[in-house]
């Protein structure tokens, strides 16, 4: 199957390793996997901020770039929700071919077992994105990530709480950001664990800041390394 990635500008700027990861994944599992080069913003962060003049812009030059029957592929739950609940906001309609890549891994190719090599026994937490919400997509990235040999996902409390990211809020309400931030973290490490995973990368952008600045005995991850570190 022939599947479009649309990488985020998180992933473009910061993360570029995951976007390698996502790729590794997809061929892993039989896509052919084309990148459109001239792919920008989603128009999201105008969209948050109430300017749906410029969301539209961006928004109707993604629309038009991805374009057609090919399934659209996002590593981040924010930028998938946009494309589809969003853009239902801007223009009254979807993009019906977008998908968050465990929803697409899960129900468009059917993996039941996860076909890569175990690892060594760890033990990983799991964040959330507020924006799977939108998407309904429940446990998908959870069920994804037990289906890899010798991982366990160590539960932790409220762990289904914001990270305060936010996007504009944590600039424009960066102490009480930072405290939602320090909070979800404070569960986290209460749990023992050394690596914990999340499906968005302004959430792992957010949360791995503050990992650096109060040397957090932790480490933040998206859920695409991980399953692409049992690929040969």
């Amino acid at each position: 199957m022939t599947v479009r990635l649309m990488l985020t500008c998180l992933c473009d700027a910061f993360y570029g390793e995951v976007g390698i990861a996502a790729v590794k994944v997809l061929e892993h599992l039989g896509c052919k996997v084309e990148f459109p080069l001239d792919q920008t913003c989603c128009g999201q962060p105008p969209f948050n901020n109430g300017d749906w003049e410029s969301a539209r812009k961006l928004a109707a030059r993604t629309i038009e770039l991805f374009s057609g029957d090919v399934p659209v592929v996002v590593p981040s739950s924010s930028c998938a929700a946009m494309l589809r609940d969003g853009c239902r906001s801007l223009f009254g309609k979807a993009m019906s071919n977008v998908f968050e890549l465990s929803e697409f891994v899960l129900n468009v190719l059917k993996i039941e077992s996860w076909p890569g090599d175990s690892i060594q026994a760890q033990r990983v937490a799991f964040h959330r994105a507020c924006h799977g919400r939108v998407l309904g997509l429940g446990d998908s990235q959870e069920r994804l990530l037990q289906m890899v040999p010798n991982l366990r996902l160590v539960p932790f409390e409220d762990a289904d709480q914001c990270c305060g990211f936010g996007g504009a809020f944590a600039i424009g309400q960066g102490f009480l950001s930072s405290k939602i931030g320090l909070e979800k973290l404070r569960r986290i490490c209460e749990t023992g664990v050394e690596t914990f995973a999340s499906g968005d990368m302004g959430c792992l952008m957010h949360l791995r800041g503050l990992i650096e600045k109060h040397r957090l005995p932790v480490r933040a991850v998206h859920y695409c390394q991980v399953l692409s570190s049992t690929i040969s």
